[in-house]
């Protein structure tokens, strides 16, 4: 469910977006003057929030951006099987499968309190608490 759709020249830093149907975070934002006929460009740079790739766009300042629902909650690791750990959520007892990101394999272990984002249905886990 998209939360609301912003132009491009509204976003800002930080701002999450959804560029080529994958939820990017805005890292850099520049607004061209408008031209001679009337329309300013934007230039986004973005990283997605689950591939971690950076995408760079340029489109005109009027472009439409849908801004994805994101909610930050958080879980504790009842057990990791090589990628995949999996955590109950400390607030609904719920539990589910998640992708352990690279970053994280090294310090993440069982019993161990962790925040995940839930984006658009999808989950991914974001730091050790």
């Amino acid at each position: 469910m998209v939360l609301k759709l912003i132009n491009a020249t509204e976003a800002r830093n930080g701002t999450a977006v959804i560029i080529n149907n994958e939820p990017s975070i805005v890292r850099s934002v520049d607004v061209s003057k408008t031209g001679k006929h009337g329309h300013a460009k934007v230039r986004l740079e973005a990283i997605g929030i689950f591939d971690n790739k950076k995408k760079i766009i340029v489109v005109p300042g009027h472009e439409r951006f849908e801004v994805p629902e994101i909610k930050k909650l958080k879980g504790q690791i009842l057990s990791i099987q090589g990628e995949n750990a999996s955590i109950m959520d400390l607030e609904t007892f719920e539990t589910f499968d998640v992708l352990v990101p690279e970053n994280l394999r090294e310090i993440l272990k069982e019993n161990d309190n962790v925040e995940y984002w839930d984006v658009e249905g999808k989950r991914i886990i974001k730091r050790k608490l």
